[in-house]
């Protein structure tokens, strides 16, 4: 590996701001993520360095990426993220296989989980909608395999933002407790 490389994953892994996204970027390289689901995509900045991580040891045909958000349905509320089309050309160029989906995460889910193969690396935003969020994890289980990492986002005291690894286990009880809400509804 050239000593350029070197510098790069060594600040990628350790160094890179913000500081959150370090353990996304070492997931990536280190599980050798081939399928990788993100809910979230926001600006693209985290996007483009987990699949320069995960192209560490595999080759960008190798890889497939999901990203889920809402693109151009967002409201002002939202933190300013990319559209459908801009992402979609940002992304072409690392030569992953990328797969957009537009919509929230439930709906987005519901569409394609029986089309997903088993995911490697699932990131979850914190800006995703929490609602939405929440009837999604019912759709979950069925694309993870018991190697699967999965990242939360969540905001904690102030404002501050960290990702929390969540156990295969731990989705499959999100997803039963979903299936309750759905019932009840």
């Amino acid at each position: 590996m050239p000593a350029i490389s070197r510098l790069r994953r060594l600040h990628l892994h350790w160094l890179s701001r913000p500081r959150n996204d370090r353990r996304i970027y070492r997931a990536a390289c280190w599980q050798q993520a081939r399928e990788i689901l993100e809910l979230g995509i926001g600006t693209g900045r985290r996007t483009l360095r987990m699949i320069e991580a995960a192209t560490e040891h595999l080759s960008p045909g190798e890889i497939h990426y999901i990203g889920i958000d809402l693109f151009e349905s967002r409201d002002s509320t939202n933190i300013p993220g990319l559209g459908l089309k801009a992402a979609y050309q940002r992304l072409k160029t690392t030569g992953v296989r990328v797969q957009l989906v537009p919509g929230d995460p439930c709906t987005a889910l519901a569409g394609i989980a029986n089309t997903l193969t088993k995911v490697d690396l699932m990131v979850v935003s914190a800006l995703v909608d929490q609602a939405a969020l929440a009837r999604a994890w019912f759709y979950v289980p069925r694309i993870l395999h018991a190697e699967s990492q999965i990242f939360l986002e969540e905001v904690r005291f102030g404002g501050k933002s960290a990702f929390r690894a969540i156990s295969v286990e731990e989705v499959a009880w999100l997803a039963a407790k979903s299936r309750v809400v759905r019932r009840a509804a």
